[in-house]
């Protein structure tokens, strides 16, 4: 459960959208959690490593781009339609560049995301 292993795994390609998206994370919740899944190339962000009871987003990485997603996504406002899906709780968009990690609404997106753990003591 390595989040280095995880980037060993990672094709050149999305290697920097994901260190970039993992930065965005840690720069919102300095004390989060990281998880790795090596084998799934997904990580998963939260209080712990239990990922619908202690983790609020993930990332899912494939060959040339990356998901952010909110496990609890349904539930979050999100007044840019930065996310989408069709379940009944969880969200995600698409990151395919850097510069799509800037886009207006994100980080209060993954802010609000931080608090919907209600269940959890921070």
């Amino acid at each position: 459960m390595s989040i280095d292993e995880l980037r060993e795994a990672l094709s050149p390609e999305v290697l920097p959208l994901f260190d970039a998206a993992r930065a965005l994370i840690r720069d919102i919740d300095p004390d989060v959690v990281e998880v790795g899944w090596p084998r799934q190339k997904t990580a998963g962000f939260g209080v712990g490593p239990k990922k619908m009871s202690e983790q609020y987003c993930y990332i899912s990485a494939y060959a040339k781009h990356l998901n952010l997603g909110f496990y609890y996504g349904a539930d979050l406002p999100d007044p840019h339609g930065l996310i989408g899906g069709t379940g009944k709780a969880m969200r995600s968009m698409r990151i395919a560049r850097v510069e799509d990690l800037e886009v207006e609404g994100l980080r209060e997106l993954v802010f609000a995301a931080t608090g919907h753990l209600p269940k959890l003591k921070r």
